[in-house]
């Protein structure tokens, strides 16, 4: 018998079998991996937003892989944050498979590129629609070697250098998730997250669990890019082909870092005190300590490299506080991000296959000849630096609001820092990069083709109307939902428990 719970493994079944179908083209139909690429991004996307009604209507949606029941067999859960996530990742997804039909004529082996991708994609879907650690860490490996691979697509010397660098400290926070599941499996004797959590609420505190928290908070760090552990970022999503950096920084570092740490955190350890300052430690200091260093860069990609650092700060920060409040504008903000600033990688993308550089320097006038990338910069500049009202302005302003409602003045303090230093450092991309005197160089350019146009105007559309999220009734059935999850804690294993029947 079909059941809704029959469509959680289609997230992951279908982006493999794109990939396997795209493989086994080997190139030889030109237009079937721009094809497939931007169809399977297409229905992923609306199978998410089809979760929301499903979930809406039957709840939390368990699937027990080959009938076999939680805790023994491999379940696939889907509640209101995994939703929650799913659109987020593949509406971005969708937008660079559109952007790269054009932009990937560039480089060879263009089957090569949309099979990674969409192993990538289903690895990071696996991510979040798993129920136990062992399958996390499986998809999680898929998606970072996959990763590995997109980053050094161009096969030039920094390309190779970025990837590797990237591949040996993401290797090292895996053997960290890795070693922490090990210790886990040994305490309790199970992978399955639910009944993880609800074996260790009842064998209450113990140190072992401060040694694995110690484990995951470095290791998923280091997959989000969190200050101490953000060294990678900066080489490897500069180097990566503009598509890949957005989904890097769209995407990747949010699924496979943020949305792990926090599903952990509050769901399976349930989240303490002492936790819940670390995190919001780490979070200003990667809000703060990444926008300084962004504003002296004059690499295009480089500088929103370091904007990643300091944005996630704001979503840990957010989610950090503990609150229902902050939670909120910490999840709203993953979301506003994932737009803004995958339209910032591609806005990018486009000035470099259009000039050839990303040096700032080299820059100016490109408004007159490029007038659709930088009008929707300057939508994605505004909305990173909350410049109301677009959707980056509400997210901050709930995260501060939050911060100051829980008495924490020091945290809105460095949030209304960093952002104002956001917005110099956008004001001199907009200022180098498009307005001044067209310099001569660029007197031949023009603007982009179309599939990159309408990607970016699609990203930019959400960025002008994502405020509304709060003010209709997408907020009460998408992310005041998602929110309550965390909210609600490790009550997480009775809801699974009791959705398996």
């Amino acid at each position: 018998m079909i059941t809704a719970a029959h469509i959680i493994p289609l997230y992951v079944a279908v982006p493999l079998t794109g990939a396997f179908l795209i493989a086994l083209s080997r190139g030889k139909i030109k237009w079937l991996p721009d094809f497939f690429g931007a169809l399977i991004t297409f229905i992923l996307l609306c199978l998410s937003v089809y979760a929301i009604k499903l979930t809406n209507t039957y709840g939390m949606l368990v699937y027990s892989v080959g009938g076999w029941k939680p805790p023994v067999g491999i379940a696939l859960v889907m509640d209101s944050l995994t939703i929650f996530m799913l659109v987020t990742v593949n509406l971005v997804a969708f937008s660079i498979a559109l952007y790269a039909i054009n932009y990937m004529e560039k480089f060879t082996s263009k089957w090569k590129f949309y099979t990674l991708f969409l192993l990538m994609l289903a690895g990071m879907n696996g991510v979040l629609i798993t129920g136990d650690l062992f399958n996390l860490f499986v998809f999680l490996e898929i998606a970072s070697v996959a990763s590995y691979a997109l980053v050094a697509f161009g096969t030039e010397r920094h390309e190779l250098e970025a990837a590797f660098k990237y591949a040996v400290m993401s290797t090292v926070g895996s053997l960290f998730l890795l070693l922490g599941i090990v210790f886990l499996y040994s305490f309790t004797s199970t992978l399955n997250m639910a009944d993880m959590a609800r074996e260790l609420a009842s064998r209450g505190e113990h140190d072992i669990i401060i040694m694995v928290s110690i484990l995951f908070i470095m290791g998923f760090g280091l997959k989000a890019a969190l200050v101490p552990f953000h060294a990678w970022l900066p080489d490897a999503h500069p180097s990566a082909p503009a598509p890949i950096s957005a989904m890097l920084s769209g995407v990747l570092i949010k699924s496979l870092g943020v949305y792990t740490l926090f599903r952990i955190f509050y769901n399976v350890f349930g989240v303490s005190s002492s936790i819940s300052s670390v995190f919001m430690f780490l979070g200003a200091l990667s809000m703060v300590v990444g926008v300084f260093l962004a504003i002296g860069q004059w690499d295009f990609k480089r500088l929103l490299a370091y904007h990643s650092i300091s944005q996630i700060g704001y979503v840990v920060l957010g989610i950090g506080l503990g609150t229902p409040l902050g939670i909120i504008g910490g999840l709203f903000h993953l979301f506003n991000h994932s737009v803004f600033k995958s339209l910032l990688f591609l806005n990018s993308g486009a000035v470099e296959y259009a000039t050839g550089t990303r040096d700032l320097k080299q820059m100016g006038g490109l408004s007159e000849k490029m007038p659709v990338t930088s009008s929707t910069n300057l939508i994605a500049s505004m909305s990173i630096a909350g410049i109301p009202p677009f959707n980056g302005f509400w997210s901050k302003l709930i995260i501060i609001i939050a911060a100051v409602e829980a008495g924490r003045y020091g945290y809105a303090c460095w949030a209304v820092l960093a952002s104002i230093m956001t917005l110099a450092s956008f004001m001199k991309v907009m200022k180098y990069a498009y307005y001044g005197s067209l310099k001569k160089n660029w007197l031949r350019i023009k603007e982009v083709p179309f599939s990159m146009k309408l990607a970016m105007i699609l990203l930019a559309m959400v960025c002008v109307g994502g405020g509304t999220l709060l003010f209709t009734n997408i907020y009460g059935a998408f992310l005041e939902p998602a929110a309550n999850v965390l909210v609600e804690g490790t009550h997480y294993a009775s809801m699974v428990f009791k959705s398996v029947g």
